[in-house]
């Protein structure tokens, strides 16, 4: 029998697993029940794949992102490794074969969302799935008060009644200890074994920098910074409008997000990874999946809206151990609309059943039907025809998928479909008369059980690999296939769909449990607040910042961080610094104060240091001294 090791360099061809990662499959092949909290590239997919390989039956793979368990799928197959997934829009017969193909054994891996295990098709099928394993992906989902709570995720623990004794490992990138016991609680863990990795990154420099032309603070880093970089952005337009600037100024850049076609991203990301592309102006959308280790820099042009989302996308940097950047810019405003982001974020409720209301009208849907219904859903058509803000229409779908009653995706992945239309005997003389098409031909007659007979779901990608050609090569060949008759093909697709999971209500009675809403609005302001926190004054090394976040009490100063390296200059101790400087915060938060009355809370004998710490965060802009003789956090 195989060991994890011989696993590894079989199908990834590494000889020693990273850090945590075999102390983790030993937990997991020893049916325990694992949490693993490993940080963005921290090998997580490899927690559940290789301990899967060494077990009989089949791994559940339960993950909220379509194209992450795209990408995943793909690079087993590549390995001659078994997978499938099922996602929202599949078709109905293509997700039932492939249900059938797995009571058979046929696979190793069965990807699907979430939503997926709740539909009566699946759990037809479940009893006669050989379960081995079930591995829940960016687990921190099942978190209500979390920052990516997905409803979906809480009925995960009902599969775990459907296949007692069967093992969870649930994996995260990052999790507070509340999150943490949230995960534990909702997947009904048992036996169970934690296993962190700890949040500081020794070679990441963190920093903040508040501006009014982030622009050329943005250029100004990329040209100190030679390497690979990624900026962060808000919205699609910024992205195209920030990298047309970069452009400008000679710098090898591109831009990505979820509404340009699965085709342009993956060219655009494949440029980008091999260096034809230095500096990717994106979305978020831009980074799941992606194992690149020379990542210099990573610039958030706007602010995110909390810890938890910073930290995983700074943490794109410097994977390879080598000294890498975080920058945070911001501008005044930036904090203003920050601080006010929970209004938009949560609209109000009679707002939410009018954008309901205007919805069901835009698709012309009456009450009382709609249930497993998809439809056609432009965002950017329904907010011109209804004269709505984009933003306050995105966070209203966002609440009624929170709430149960719908699912949007942008991307509604379908993919490519393919069967043969002639007979065996008409294949066999067109192969003898069209010899550039056999090695496709015998691709998909191999690797695709039953694709004479019915339409299955292909992946180019996989069929570019057997044979050793490129994608654009796969696809122009398929179509020459289809033109002449010998299969029927249609190539993938994304559309925009909302899809409704209940029958549409009368706007007036949409049911929101109000106490939930507002304590998730309530949840949400805190870790606003505590982002902005981080940026401003953090009061510490900014990694101490982020390990307390985190529960990791452990973290050391860094010392390379914007506040670490202006507190060596000081002629302070940094221990006495930060507390001057975290006494101040506090006597300040709730109303300016005279510079007296302050110096003589902090008493007589800390006057001299906390005058030094005073003039430090005045020239931080972090506080002002007004002309009247008190002093006022900014």
């Amino acid at each position: 029998m195989s060991t994890a090791l011989q696993i590894l360099e079989k199908y990834w061809g590494h000889n020693q697993f990273r850090p945590l990662q075999g102390g983790i499959i030993d937990a997991v092949v020893s049916e325990k029940d694992v949490l693993a909290l490993l940080p963005t590239g921290g090998g997580k997919s490899i927690c559940f794949q290789v301990p899967a390989l060494l077990k009989d039956g089949m791994c559940l793979v339960i993950s909220p992102l379509i194209a992450l368990m795209q990408d995943q799928v793909s690079n087993l197959q590549e390995k001659g490794i078994e997978a499938a997934v099922i996602h929202s829009g599949m078709r109905f017969m293509a997700v039932k074969e492939t249900l059938q193909a797995c009571t058979s054994g046929a696979y190793k891996f069965l990807y699907l969302s979430p939503e997926r295990i709740e539909s009566n098709l699946f759990k037809e099928y479940l009893p006669a799935l050989d379960i081995s394993l079930i591995a829940v992906d960016e687990a921190h989902c099942i978190a209500q008060w979390g920052y990516d709570f997905r409803p979906p995720y809480l009925r995960i623990a009902a599969l775990r009644n459907e296949l007692p004794g069967v093992p969870v490992i649930a994996l995260t990138a990052s999790a507070t200890k509340e999150v943490e016991a949230d995960i534990i609680e909702k997947l009904s863990f048992k036996a169970y074994a934690i296993f962190r990795q700890p949040y500081i990154r020794p070679a990441l420099s963190y920093s903040y920098f508040e501006v009014d032309n982030k622009i050329n603070k943005t250029l100004e880093i990329i040209n100190n910074v030679k390497g690979a970089g990624i900026v962060y952005c808000n919205t699609r337009k910024q992205t195209k409008d920030i990298a047309e600037l970069l452009q400008l100024q000679k710098v090898s850049t591109d831009f990505y997000h979820a509404g340009l076609s699965a085709d342009e991203r993956q060219k655009k990301q494949k440029k980008w990874m091999v260096g034809e592309t230095r500096i990717m102006v994106c979305t978020s959308a831009f980074g799941m999946g992606i194992d690149k280790d020379d990542v210099r820099t990573v610039i958030h042009y706007e602010m995110p809206d909390c810890l938890e989302n910073y930290y995983q996308e700074a943490g794109r940097a410097g994977r390879d151990g080598k000294k890498a950047y975080a920058v945070l810019l911001a501008t005044k405003a930036d904090i203003t609309n920050a601080r006010n982001l929970h209004e938009t974020r949560f609209p109000a409720i009679d707002t939410i059943k009018n954008i309901y209301q205007s919805i069901a009208n835009y698709l012309q849907l009456p009450v009382g039907i709609g249930e497993g219904g998809y439809y056609n859903f432009n965002l950017l058509e329904f907010c011109n025809n209804f004269k709505l803000d984009i933003p306050v229409v995105t966070q209203t779908l966002k609440v009624l998928e929170q709430e149960g009653h719908i699912q949007f995706s942008e991307n509604i992945f379908l993919p490519t479909q393919v069967s043969f239309t002639c007979s065996k005997e008409s294949l066999e003389n067109f192969q003898e008369a069209y010899p550039v098409f056999e090695p496709l031909i015998r691709a998909l007659l191999r690797s695709y059980q039953g694709i004479f007979d019915n339409r299955i779901s292909i992946f180019e990608k996989r069929m570019a690999g057997i044979c050793k050609e490129s994608i654009e090569t796969i696809q122009n060949q398929l179509q020459q296939l289809a033109a002449m008759g010998i299969i029927e093909y249609l190539p993938q697709k994304e559309t925009p769909q909302i899809h409704f999971l209940v029958n549409r209500a009368p706007a007036a009675f949409l049911h929101i449990d109000q106490d939930q809403y507002h304590a998730r609005k309530e949840a949400f302001t805190t870790r606003i607040n505590t982002l902005i926190n981080f940026a401003i004054h953090p009061g510490s090394c900014r990694s101490v910042f982020i390990g307390n976040y985190f529960g990791d009490t452990d973290t050391s100063a860094c010392g390379i961080c914007d506040y670490c390296l202006v507190h060596k200059k000081s002629k302070l101790e940094s221990a006495a610094f930060s507390s001057i400087e975290q006494q101040l915060y506090t006597l300040l938060t709730k109303s300016p104060s005279p510079i007296d009355q302050l110096l003589m809370t902090l008493g007589k004998e800390k006057e001299e240091a906390a005058w030094e710490v005073l003039h430090f965060l005045e020239s931080e802009n972090r506080l002002i001294m007004n002309e009247d003789g008190t002093i006022q956090l900014v």
